[in-house]
């Protein structure tokens, strides 16, 4: 047996045995940094920090409040909070005293919010705010079996019996915990590999969300197989600005405690840009679209600067992307990243004029992003890994705990979502559905025993939905979701995922884009520009002033985006091209249910919205 089979094998049952392990093993190390807005609201944030034994007080605290509100194994405890530093101290201690935690986006509207609360039988709910607190009270009617609300931010709250504040949860924790000193070594050590650890009600993208329920063992088998990758070491420094309440920013969590690096917790997504040089991470991950709007922003800045700036930064942007494609093909073939002389001297002129920058602005010790959840548009990929921002794609589902495939260090491969993690079995179906077994899978959809008999089968192997094939040394590519493939009417499969990530690689302005075509007999799409980099452009081309509406109807723009999608008809099949678009008012988001909290794209929300404008693309046609 290898030292990762037996690192895997031989894991302890549940993260909260993983955790007590962690702070016996290094007290005193840092473990978190989280930012303290400045008192007078202006100027930077404060940045403060918790070690390994800090947490653990805290931890302990919040795990015996909720024993003393009387939480038995296994019951359920929501979290609706944005991700921050008491997301996690907060989940730890829910799992320290045995029980379960559901997840809830802060997003969620008060309806929803009420249905998942309900399904999940939550006992007791860690609410982030007035505004989270707010949803329950209105729905407490509906919700007989929450008998206890805790909040974390207590500004305008009316606190009493039923709403009581996180830090006096803690402090009747500490005084349980004083007659009660081995309470959490108990409980942690009664916790079994199968006891539910986490319900994840999954977003969707039609009907209620399914709640899946993963146990204590999923998340200590992904803690050692995520170490067990030699991705990360105890001298890390993550930043965590991802949702905690979906799967990749949870998982994110367990490695890090088998590993004990540093973790910067900060979810606020406006303050990436500002936080990234403070922080100085060594690695991040993030979501496909965050990556966009970087490259968008540094081609729109390049743009700004004038015609000879950007010209440069379109050069810059091709050697890169030739540099990453030469330097993985050669790495693939001999085991070394090596470049012709030309190559490499002319990549070496353009680090100095756009590279360096690029990778100071991601704080200037980033080794390497972990990007999921969505598929990375390749030539976005090989722009950042010719520019020495390494970009390892992974790949996994909510059903999965996350992380089933990731690229390995030095050997990614941009396109590729990489090879699974150890533990992990991976078969191709007849029909090109990526199928899964392993430590790592659910034990099912919440209280809907049909729905995971459609997924998983009796022998352990679990349906993804997805396509995608392997490459014979073990690489997995993903082409699409089965449920989203598009057969046109003259019988041709299309991937419009293929097609929607080779625009963004192509226009800078692009911020959402959903390619139609299912059953007709040409492709059209509904395209939503980025709403800061479009304004921008207005100001040089006599829009300025106007409204983001504006901009997008005016004739001037829609020529432009025309431009761009010209050039990407260009390098596709004739039955993929885009005979018509439309620019639609407004770019898609969360609150308008258009696309998850994760930014995937929800089909079928977007293509009854804007119906109207698909028939009138389609209007005047033999099959209109």
């Amino acid at each position: 047996m290898t030292d990762t089979q037996t690192l895997i094998e031989n894991r302890p049952p549940s993260v909260a045995a993983l955790f007590l392990d962690r702070v016996a093993a290094t007290p005193d190390a840092e473990a978190y940094r989280y930012p303290v807005p400045a008192a007078s609201g202006q100027g930077p944030d404060d940045w403060k920090s918790l070690s390994w034994a800090q947490a653990a007080e805290q931890v302990y605290a919040i795990a015996a409040g909720l024993i003393e509100l009387g939480i038995e194994p296994e019951q359920r405890v929501a979290l609706a909070a944005s991700t921050r530093v008491e997301w996690i101290l907060a989940d730890l201690g829910i799992l320290c005293a045995g029980a379960a935690t559901t997840t809830v986006y802060p997003q969620t509207n008060a309806e929803e919010s009420a249905f998942i609360l309900s399904d999940s039988e939550s006992r007791v709910l860690i609410a982030e705010d007035a505004a989270q607190v707010a949803k329950a009270v209105e729905k407490r009617a509906e919700l007989p079996e929450l008998t206890q609300v805790v909040v974390i931010d207590p500004a305008g709250v009316e606190t009493g019996d039923w709403v009581i504040t996180l830090a006096e949860l803690e402090q009747r924790g500490a005084r349980y915990l004083e007659k009660h000193p081995e309470l959490i070594k108990e409980r942690v050590g009664a916790i079994t590999k199968d006891q539910l650890a986490t319900l994840i009600y999954t977003s969707g993208t039609t009907g209620r969300p399914k709640g899946v329920r993963l146990p204590q063992d999923n998340w200590s088998y992904m803690a050692k197989a995520i170490a067990a990758t030699g991705l990360i070491s105890a001298e890390d420094v993550q930043y965590l600005w991802l949702p905690l309440a979906h799967v990749f920013g949870k998982v994110l969590t367990s490695g890090q405690i088998e590993v004990g690096h540093v973790t910067a917790v900060d979810g606020r997504v406006d303050k990436i840009i500002e936080n990234l040089p403070v922080v100085q991470p060594t690695y991040m991950a993030a979501v496909p679209r965050i990556f966009e709007k970087v490259y968008n922003g540094v081609a729109a800045k390049a743009r700004a600067g004038g015609a000879a700036k950007y010209k440069i930064f379109q050069w810059a942007a091709d050697v890169a992307r030739e540099y990453a494609k030469v330097t993985q093909d050669n790495f693939r073939r001999t085991g070394a990243a090596t470049a012709p002389f030309g190559l490499a001297a002319k990549h070496k002129v353009a680090d100095g004029l756009v590279y360096s920058k690029l990778r100071e602005a991601f704080g200037g010790r980033l080794r390497a992003c972990v990007s999921g959840s969505a598929a990375l548009a390749p030539e976005i990929g090989y722009f950042f890994a010719g520019a020495g921002v390494h970009i390892l794609e992974g790949y996994g589902l909510t059903e999965s705990s996350a992380a089933s495939f990731v690229n390995p260090g030095e050997a990614y491969r941009t396109g590729t979502v990489g090879k699974p993690l150890p533990g992990c079995e991976v078969r191709i179906a007849d029909d090109g559905e990526i199928l899964l077994r392993g430590p790592g899978i659910m034990q099912g959809y919440h209280g809907l025993p049909e729905k995971t008999a459609e997924v998983l089968e009796s022998d352990g192997w679990f349906h993804t939905g997805d396509i995608g094939e392997l490459s014979p040394d073990g690489y997995l590519r993903i082409t699409d979701r089965k449920k989203d493939l598009i057969k046109t009417s003259g019988g041709k499969y299309i991937a419009p995922a293929e097609v929607e990530g080779q625009f963004k690689a192509v226009c800078p302005y692009v911020s959402n884009i959903l390619v139609h075509g299912a059953d007709r007999n040409f492709c059209t799409a509904l395209i939503a520009l980025d709403e800061a980099a479009i304004l921008e452009w207005a100001k040089e081309n006599g829009l300025e002033g106007r409204s983001y509406a504006d901009v997008v109807a005016a004739p001037a723009t829609v020529e432009m985006v025309d431009g761009y999608v010209k050039e990407l008809n260009e390098g596709l099949q004739r039955w993929q091209t885009i005979k018509k678009f439309r620019l639609l008012p407004r770019d898609l988001d969360v609150e308008h249910g258009e696309i998850t909290p994760s930014l995937k794209l929800k089909r079928p929300v977007v293509e009854r919205e804007y119906k109207h404008l698909i028939d009138e693309m389609y209007a005047g046609t033999r099959e209109a």
